[in-house]
């Protein structure tokens, strides 16, 4: 089909979501005139290019010539090498994406993993989402399940699926942890394609109660990310599920989408029309009511009446500090949500207001991943985002500690080495324990040959690592070469998908595992030799929310103080451990650790050891 028959399709599609564009832009233009002129010139220089093939399938100008990636001063990124060690520490799962010719585009996509202690013993566990094959091309005896691997506490793992009640077949995409009954056993949420599932943990096995839950979503519901959180603060998990695109066989074998010199391709979500994502209440009975239109977060065309989001990452936090969690959804194509949280059981989507829907230049971009930390150790927060290849990675960052955000990729570091790769998850984390939160971003292709037709572009792209080099460098992000001096194996080409991280051998850093589509994951131990100090932090907090899901800690050491919020739904359809890890660099000691509970409550303790680790229970009282 000719290009501008999609290009008609989309403008059917979202012809309102372009309206609120050209609104914001036009706003954008009457507050920064310069900024005008500067992009004019650009469209000016750009507009004699020629689009790839890519580019064309996402109806999208070329960026910009990528700035000069700011220097280093006099600070030196540390190396830190990462280990390989799936094949020896027992992961032998293959995700199986059911790709058999059609291209059909949920191949692409998935899948997650989830770091969590299943067992209660103190280690973490890793779940793996798995998809299957397609009904009519069966190719396999036995059908692939879910995965779940148990730690014995030194970085090896045994499968215990069976076991446990997890051979469960699904096309499944992604998994959310929470204990959303508060028995102290960590239950599980996977996100599928057409059906999702919510697994109760009794004891260490699971059992499937979704539709007493009330959680299986529309039949023909394409669910993404998920995130347990406690939105109306009564202490017990609810449950957001983002949905991705109105998809089905038939509307993308209808839509044949094509790529010049590839033939059939994977398609583009701006050839689809969007859904709504859903809120779920926890009712404390075992219950969820489904209260999206109520709370707000159904988002609709105000042209089509279509609902907008295509969404695939999600993140808690809180946003003003006023103890209410907000979320951030990142859309592909279309413009990104910010849902702050009123208070009264409903939210207000403020996006395009507080400066997170769109990009420097005012448009969507194809964002997958997402996560938020103050990475730069003040009142600022960061909302980092992975976009599609040829698209900088998003950095959105609050002036003076409040809203509106201003995205600065570009003047931060990670701008321009962003640019080119493909990518999915990304996490903050503090990979060389000095403190300082670095950024992690997993990268990968959707095509299998999209170097025939661009030559920047490779299916399977090694992770992008960036050192937070704190105020000693012109850019905060520094870029660590892929390279296995400089990396280790985190230099290997990955067709990388979700991000988790977890401390799985109990030595005090952060080790890392990437998924990949229609491959074998990449489990990645930690194995830095910085003389680093540390403090681990595990929260127990007073049921229903055990895991203290939404707790802020504050840690004040060598006078500074660093502020983390406990949440383990991050990146990209994955979890990470709840633990928080506090790295101090050559501090010995620690002046305060400051807690603020979810229900408000507050605990002041003054920790006497480092590089171990601090299990606080939550007061029965508040203090």
């Amino acid at each position: 089909m000719p290009m501008q028959d999609y290009a008609g399709r989309r403008s059917k599609v979202s012809r309102g979501e372009a309206r609120i564009r050209r609104a914001f832009v036009g706003s954008v233009v009457a507050i920064a005139a310069v900024a005008v002129l500067a992009g004019a010139l650009y469209w000016l220089t750009a507009r004699q290019a020629t689009p790839t093939p890519l580019e064309e399938a996402r109806i999208r100008t070329p960026q910009a010539p990528a700035p000069v990636q700011p220097g280093v001063s006099e600070a030196m990124p540390p190396v830190v090498p990462f280990t390989d060690i799936t094949a020896q520490a027992g992961i032998a799962f293959v995700h199986v994406n059911g790709a058999y010719g059609e291209r059909l585009m949920p191949e692409t996509i998935g899948s997650g993993a989830a770091f969590f202690d299943y067992d209660r013993d103190g280690d973490q566990d890793l779940f793996l989402v798995n998809s299957r094959e397609w009904d009519a091309h069966r190719t396999r005896g036995q059908p692939p399940t879910q995965r779940l691997y148990r730690n014995d506490g030194n970085g090896r793992f045994d499968d215990v699926t069976a076991e446990a009640g997890l051979d469960l077949v699904s096309y499944g995409m992604g998994v959310a942890v929470g204990d959303y009954d508060g028995d102290g056993w960590r239950d599980l949420y996977l996100t599928s394609l057409n059906a999702n599932h919510l697994l109760r943990n009794v004891g260490g096995r699971f059992t499937d109660v979704t539709a007493q839950a009330g959680v299986a979503g529309a039949d023909d519901a394409w669910s993404s990310s998920a995130a347990f959180f406690d939105y109306d603060r009564d202490g017990d998990l609810d449950l957001f599920v983002v949905n991705y695109v109105k998809w089905s066989r038939d509307i993308d074998l209808e839509i044949d989408f094509r790529l010049t010199g590839l033939g059939r391709a994977y398609g583009a979500p701006l050839n689809f029309v969007g859904t709504n994502n859903v809120l779920y209440r926890n009712d404390g009975d075992g219950r969820f009511v489904d209260v999206s239109a109520q709370a707000g977060i159904l988002v609709f065309d105000p042209v089509t009446g279509n609902p907008v989001g295509k969404g695939l990452g999600v993140v808690p936090f809180d946003l003003d500090g006023d103890g209410w969690q907000d979320l951030i959804v990142v859309n592909d194509t279309v413009r990104n949500f910010l849902f702050r949280n009123r208070g009264d059981g409903r939210f207000e989507e403020s996006a395009i207001f507080d400066g997170v829907a769109y990009d420097r230049n005012g448009k969507a971009t194809s964002a997958m991943g997402v996560d938020v930390s103050r990475f730069r150790d003040d009142a600022d927060i960061g909302i980092a985002v992975g976009n599609f290849a040829n698209e900088m990675a998003s950095l959105f960052v609050t002036t003076n500690g409040g809203a509106p955000f201003v995205d600065e990729a570009v003047l931060e570091g990670l701008g321009p080495a962003s640019r080119i790769p493909l990518t999915f998850g990304l996490l903050f984390l503090d990979y060389d324990l000095d403190g300082r939160e670095d950024l992690l971003l997993a990268n990968g292709h959707l095509e299998h040959e999209i170097h025939k037709v661009q030559q920047s572009q490779q299916y399977a792209q090694p992770p992008s690592l960036f050192w937070n080099c704190g105020d000693a460098c012109r850019g905060r992000f520094v870029p660590i070469p892929a390279t296995a001096e400089a990396m280790g194996d985190m230099a290997q080409a990955l067709v990388g998908r979700g991000i988790a991280y977890a401390d799985i051998d109990n030595d005090g850093d952060l080790d890392v595992l990437i998924t990949q589509n229609g491959r074998r994951p990449a489990l990645l131990r930690n194995d830095q030799d910085t003389d680093n100090h540390w403090l681990r932090v595990e929260l127990i907090g007073r049921p229903p929310n055990t895991d203290a899901i939404g707790a802020r800690l504050e840690l004040t050491a060598g006078g500074v103080t660093r502020t983390r919020e406990l949440r383990t739904a991050r990146g990209y359809l994955s979890q990470v451990e709840p633990a928080v890890t506090f790295g101090l660099g050559p501090l010995e000691q620690v002046e305060q650790l400051r807690i603020l509970w979810p229900d408000g409550s507050e605990q002041i303790i003054e920790p006497r050891v480092v590089n171990t680790v601090l299990r606080l229970r939550q007061p029965s009282t508040g203090l």
